[in-house]
């Protein structure tokens, strides 16, 4: 059997992986491809760079003490644009910087007249036109059209959350997602000109029994062409069609893929860069539009995160696997882009588990360290909730592996890539719903030999945060201790302080406010269950946090505290994460010391 251990290398394992320089899969601009730009952590803050592939200078282009990753190329690549808030708060403005020439700090705001706001969307068009989506409390979301002359103007204003999807080719047609219905989850499309017109309507929550949503992919990459490449739900997972708004058409493409799928379009318009996601895993093809070929582009077992088609016709891809660290490679297999410095250590690789649950099987991913167990055990729960755990590369789970932890992460029914019913299934009874499939496979990691059930730990970040506290309440038996990182602590606060999307998210999971619905946000809200909370409790909180905000936390904090409960809280000045990566390896390690302070030693073994 196996015990805890703390490395006693002057730069363990775990730190080298965080520590490790990476870049993101390069973005292009669409009329001057050989001008990319990227994000990386080569400074220690992720920041963005910019790449000319024509004579190989590398920049950086943004340097703030929180970093940056939010940008975009103008199509002609002659601009940057970058999303300016304060310290992680993700409130603020657009600002531009020439591609060429430039140096860190020599920018202007990209749109003067457009006020502060969380940003719903960001589309540029060739002839300079550029359409910005906000959001605020106040207004909702608006959406603005700024001309290389002339003040700008709204083009759409709601109530409920929208964004903006798409600028057509000759920038003449914008495609906008819309929840006008009222359901955050599932969105409507609209396609108007930029003097507010509509062209066409799609919705396909409309007149039906079930939800379905839909979501923009792009616009043709070809002149004078009107038609959106789009993902819908029609057939119980994301699959792509296309749709011109101008005549009407719609032609749902049917992939013979048995998971999620979206795509983009090949530069000429050609074909379709398509992704397919299964079972925690991901591959790419190629979809002719002419015949319907579909041709798979070899990639390596695991998960691409991103994939890019170029104008020569090879795909760039950004791939990992739980075992393998990232890397950036094209279909010629090269190394398209890489930071210099050495790469991180691998970790082991990840084992399928499908346990009963009670909703149908849950798909587990478990990582185990050498030895047998029953093993100390960290059940590291994803965030979202519309997200999923995959077979990526992830620095904190082999962490704990390093430290002797074996690591389970649950995509838990409201998890995406495993078809409509089971995202959808996130209604109302919001957090206990998960917590049902988390503790069935609780159930048999204990059972199969995998866990000790006196050292299991429910850890997560977001909504995986969340649910730890709420875990700890209302399955206090079951979990030993608690790290929860940037959580919903008080549901009802939390609502009235968090950003407007994220007001609209839970009027959609719970079906209404605190004031209409009270029974059910009292149900979902970890302070609910506070007081039957046993195990020590772990918080971490970013103060700037517009998602999580800060005084929701010390709400339930001071619970705690009235009843001498052992918790920890720590505090830091950024928002929803950090991308500073020393802090990153900082709150990775209090954890780790938490978690080996109050964890009982196998018998016989010491921590």
């Amino acid at each position: 059997m196996n015990g805890m251990s703390e490395s006693t290398e002057s730069t363990p394992d775990w730190e080298k992986r965080f520590r490790a320089p990476r870049v993101s899969l390069p973005e292009w601009a669409e009329d001057a491809p050989d001008r990319s730009l990227y994000v990386s952590n080569v400074t220690g803050t992720f920041e963005l760079y910019a790449w000319d592939r024509e004579t190989g200078e590398q920049r950086q282009v943004t340097a703030r003490p929180n970093g940056t990753t939010d940008g975009t190329l103008t199509p002609d690549g002659q601009w940057i644009w970058w999303f300016s808030d304060t310290d992680g708060d993700e409130f603020g403005v657009w600002m531009r910087q020439p591609f060429a020439g430039a140096e860190i700090g020599q920018d202007q705001p990209a749109a003067p007249g457009v006020e502060p706001a969380y940003p719903a969307g960001l589309a540029l068009g060739r002839d300079g036109t550029a359409v910005i989506g906000r959001s605020t409390d106040e207004e909702g979301t608006t959406i603005h059209v700024v001309r290389p002359a002339g003040e700008p103007y709204v083009v759409y204003r709601h109530r409920e959350s929208a964004g903006v999807g798409d600028l057509s080719y000759d920038g003449s047609l914008l495609a906008v997602e819309h929840t006008e219905h009222g359901d955050a989850m599932h969105s409507a499309l609209r396609v108007m000109r930029l003097d507010g017109t509509v062209v066409g309507e799609l919705d396909d929550t409309a007149g039906g029994t079930e939800e379905l949503g839909l979501e923009v992919l792009g616009f043709a990459p070809v002149a004078g062409d009107s038609r959106l490449l789009i993902g819908h739900q029609r057939r119980g997972r994301w699959e792509p069609a296309i749709w011109d708004p101008v005549g009407g058409e719609l032609t749902e493409l049917r992939l013979d893929l048995p998971g999620d799928v979206s795509a983009e379009w090949y530069p000429d318009g050609s074909g379709l860069l398509v992704v397919h996601i299964y079972q925690a895993r991901s591959e790419i093809w190629r979809y002719e539009l002419a015949d319907g070929a579909l041709t798979r582009v070899e990639t390596p077992p695991g998960t691409v995160s991103g994939a890019s088609a170029r104008p020569d016709g090879t795909v760039e891809f950004h791939w990992s696997s739980a075992a393998e660290p990232p890397v950036v490679r094209n279909t010629r297999g090269a190394v398209v882009l890489e930071a210099p410095g050495e790469r991180p250590p691998a970790s082991v690789a990840v084992e399928d588990v499908w346990v009963d649950g009670p909703g149908g099987k849950v798909h587990a991913l478990v990582q185990k360290p050498a030895g047998e167990g029953p093993f100390p055990t960290v059940f590291d729960i994803h965030g979202g909730p519309t997200w999923h755990d995959c077979d990526a590369f992830a620095a904190g789970p082999a962490a704990w592996v390093d430290h002797g932890f074996a690591v389970v992460r649950v995509n838990y029914r409201g998890s995406t890539g495993y078809g409509r019913e089971w995202t959808d299934a996130l209604k109302h009874r919001v957090g206990l719903i998960e917590l049902e499939d988390i503790g069935a496979v609780r159930e048999w990691a204990v059972s199969s030999g995998l866990a000790d059930p006196e050292r299991i730990v429910l850890a997560g970040g977001s909504w995986g945060g969340y649910l730890t506290l709420l875990g700890l309440g209302v399955q206090p038996e079951d979990w030993t201790l608690g790290l929860a990182a940037v959580p919903v602590a008080d549901y009802v606060t939390a609502y009235h302080d968090e950003m407007e999307a994220l007001k609209a998210m839970d009027r959609t999971l719970l079906g209404g406010t605190p004031e209409e619905v009270p029974e059910r946000f009292e149900a979902s809200s970890p302070l609910t269950y506070v007081d039957k909370v046993r195990a020590p409790v772990y918080i971490s909180a970013g103060v700037n946090d517009p998602r999580c905000p800060i005084r929701q936390i010390d709400n339930y904090v001071d619970r705690l505290r009235d009843r001498s409960h052992p918790h920890e809280v720590y505090r830091y000045d950024a928002g929803h994460g950090s991308l500073v990566v020393e802090e990153r390896i900082k709150q990775l390690r209090l954890e780790l010391d938490f978690a080996l302070r109050h964890l009982a030693p196998e018998s016989g073994r010491e921590v």
